[in-house]
């Protein structure tokens, strides 16, 4: 049985951590955008490093996700011992608008998601899952459920690569993602979001769109780009 070493999986169970529900949270994250979650981190929190590798890209370009995140790291692997059964209680264990988050250990050969998969997070609550490779792609979009890969692979995991634990914290690229942490995906990215500053963030990022409203009738009025900036404005 995997041990969990981070209390954030136990925090996503139980409720909210913060003053809304993670459902809020998670869908007030959605009607926003990765740049401005990025800047906020980058100048409000001085977080250089937030952005997960950039090879991971949306399945379909309208494709977002939001969530808590739960962690799992693997790697190539031909041992297959007890394998399937890590990997059916790694699926029990998924939460409420979690999104999976696989340290893959830099493997570029095999699948690690596929259709079956798929069915299970989605049962589970799971809203999406970060992964290297993907199989099964046109029942993944029949489901709806939102992918973000590297690369699609015909080649199953089993006997390839194995799953060595979960909810514990991984490396994606420069950013450690912790269990819990919020992970959010659009067309430009995905950004992890540390779990204590996750509300507040979000309520900074509500504001620079709310802003860029108004940025963009000085753009849209015909105003030259330095008196935008000297009403407030930025490009």
């Amino acid at each position: 049985m995997n041990t969990i070493e981070s209390n954030g999986h136990n925090q996503a169970k139980t409720g909210s951590i913060y003053p809304i529900s993670i459902a809020e949270m998670r869908e007030r994250y959605l009607k926003l955008y990765t740049g401005a979650v990025n800047d906020v981190l980058r100048f409000r929190y001085t977080m250089q490093a937030s952005s997960l590798p950039a090879q991971f890209a949306p399945l379909r370009e309208e494709m977002k996700l939001a969530g808590q995140a739960f962690t799992i790291k693997g790697g190539p692997d031909i041992t297959t011992d007890g394998e399937m059964e890590t990997r059916a209680e790694m699926l029990e264990a998924l939460h409420q608008d979690s999104v999976v988050v696989w340290d893959c250990t830099g493997d570029t050969v095999t699948s690690q998601w596929g259709e079956v998969m798929t069915m299970a997070a989605i049962r589970a609550g799971c809203r999406g899952a970060i992964i290297n490779g993907i199989r099964d792609t046109q029942a993944i979009l029949e489901q709806h459920f939102p992918v973000f890969f590297k690369y699609k692979a015909n080649t199953g995991m089993l006997g390839r690569f194995r799953m060595y634990h979960y909810q514990k914290p991984i490396l994606m690229g420069e950013v450690v993602v912790q269990p819990g942490d919020w992970i959010f995906g659009d067309i430009d990215g995905v950004i992890s979001v540390p779990q204590a500053i996750a509300y507040d963030v979000l309520l900074a990022a509500e504001d620079i769109v709310h802003n860029e409203v108004n940025i963009k009738e000085m753009v849209e009025s015909g105003m030259r780009p330095t008196e935008v900036v000297r009403n407030g404005g930025y490009f």
